[in-house]
């Protein structure tokens, strides 16, 4: 019952834009959640927090098929620009630093610090990421025909997906979003199951940031659920091109 949730007990979820009830795939700027719904509980109490509607298999169809449209856009983007919007995810971050860090503490289990610590990694590869989308090279080489110069240019991988484990719900996925967005490419995020908060509230903090700078919401889709149904649908999905996941053996 909804009087057995924990949620107000935690005044700095609401700072995050987090509800008792939330839903947890984000696809073209919007949230939804036909699937299963999930508790998501303390695991240093035992107490359940607040409740989450997973993505079903039909909003993982919609939600990829939205990305698809976006990836022209987005690859348009020079790389610098990019790294703007990188820069400026990491700003936003530094400012739910704080009440981030508490959640990942709250809902994963780790001494606060190490909470607070792991949004700081996300901070971290923002900056370094946005350093790095000025200096992704390309070569000049010498043509046998005459009048004509080779010249070698990187092109983005496409939709990435991104798979990550409990037990760095924020922080390897900062790791992957930031490096994918100067690359140019569109990124996927299936959170654990039981760190669903910290992938709701992370994907909040970034949304905010797409929608001020008018970035195609596609750079960006998040689907909660069932890691032998969602997980399988990106791992076997041919629409995506690259997959990063981080998970124990049972994962292979």
């Amino acid at each position: 019952m909804e009087s057995e949730l924990t949620f107000d007990n935690y005044p700095f979820l609401k700072e995050l834009g987090l509800e008792k009830d939330n839903l947890g795939c984000y696809f073209n700027g919007k949230w939804c959640g036909d699937g299963e719904t999930y508790t998501t509980y303390a695991p240093t109490t035992g107490k359940p927090i607040a409740r989450i509607k997973f993505a079903s298999t039909q909003n993982y169809e919609d939600a990829v098929k939205s990305m698809l449209s976006a990836k022209k856009q987005w690859f348009s983007y020079p790389g610098p620009k990019r790294g703007e919007i990188v820069r400026q995810i990491g700003e936003a971050f530094r400012a739910k630093k704080e009440p981030l860090g508490k959640l990942v503490s709250l809902e994963m289990g780790k001494i606060i610090s190490e909470g607070l610590g792991e949004v700081q990694e996300t901070i971290d590869m923002c900056d370094y990421a946005c350093g790095q989308s000025r200096m992704i090279p390309g070569q000049v080489f010498p043509s046998e025909r005459e009048d004509h110069t080779m010249i070698e240019m990187w092109n983005p991988v496409g939709i990435v997906g991104v798979i990550t484990a409990f037990n760095f719900p924020n922080a390897v996925f900062g790791w992957n979003l930031a490096n994918s967005m100067i690359c140019g490419n569109l990124t996927l995020w299936k959170g654990a199951e039981s760190t669903s908060l910290v992938t709701i509230a992370t994907t909040k903090i970034i949304h905010e940031v797409l929608e001020k700078n008018n970035i195609p919401f596609g750079v960006l889709t998040t689907i909660l659920g069932e890691g032998r149904t969602i997980g399988e649908q990106i791992i076997n999905d041919p629409r995506i091109d690259l997959v990063s996941f981080t998970g124990s053996t049972a994962v292979i």
